[in-house]
């Protein structure tokens, strides 16, 4: 289950966000999809997690969005990462339609539970 951490500024409309939160699950399954871990396109609750945070005073990043997603390590997820986060952040960038998007994606080994 990946969790996605979307840090926003505060410029971005309320629609573009609204966008985000529709189209991410699909998009960070794709980007994560591995065998050991195949996406069918059927997402259900708990699937991926996405978290917004609006961007504080302190904060110093200048781009609109910065888009972390955390999935489980494999190797076969790791061997073409930059390839799976390049086209994450491109899909992104044409969902939104902003120029300023980042993407960072951190495969920890880990493990997970849901009931």
């Amino acid at each position: 289950m990946p969790l996605v951490e979307i840090n926003y500024a505060p410029h971005v409309p309320h629609a573009v966000l609204k966008q985000l939160a529709a189209m991410l699950p699909h998009a960070v399954s794709v980007a994560v999809e591995c065998p050991e871990e195949p996406y069918g396109g059927d997402l259900q609750p708990g699937d991926v997690d996405l978290r917004f945070q609006p961007r504080g005073p302190f904060d110093s990043t200048g781009m609109d969005i910065v888009v972390e997603v955390r999935s489980k390590y494999f190797e076969s997820r790791a061997a073409n990462r930059q390839d799976r986060v390049e086209d994450l952040c491109s899909a992104i960038a044409e969902a939104t339609g902003l120029a300023d998007v980042g993407v960072y994606l951190s495969l920890p080994i880990a493990a997970w539970a849901q009931t």
